[in-house]
């Protein structure tokens, strides 16, 4: 439990949220990208044997869309705990501290969406 008293300490826990939401974002970007860059390579290259011959970028670009949605879960988890251990002192009346918490659970989920798209027949 927080002893400061202050709404600072709340505010950093957020910033501190909002900074893990951008790079879970950017390790699924990183990993789509990747992902999309064997296909790419694959059709210049004339290979067109379907969707089920995937190569090692396919692999590794699921992986870190992958972590990039565990990210997104774990931190959202962390800044839970963190709100726990704080004061009501500590947090302003009437802010939504759900927002952030909202936009990481958005991200992880849409992330495990990717996933299934590419999965399924992201061709």
């Amino acid at each position: 439990m927080s002893d400061l008293n202050d709404p600072r300490v709340f505010f950093a826990a957020e910033r501190t949220l909002l900074a893990w939401n951008r790079t879970s974002l950017a390790w699924m970007a990183f990993g789509f990208v990747i992902e999309r860059f064997g296909l790419f390579m694959r059709l210049v290259a004339g290979d067109h044997t379907g969707p089920w011959s995937r190569g090692i970028s396919f692999w590794v670009g699921i992986v870190f869309i992958l972590a990039g949605a565990v990210i997104g879960l774990g931190s959202t988890l962390q800044y839970r705990t963190v709100l726990k251990s704080l004061k009501p002192v500590e947090i302003p009346k009437g802010y939504r501290v759900g927002l952030g918490m909202a936009s990481n659970l958005l991200v992880a989920v849409l992330g495990l969406v990717l996933l299934g798209y590419l999965f399924v027949g992201g061709n």
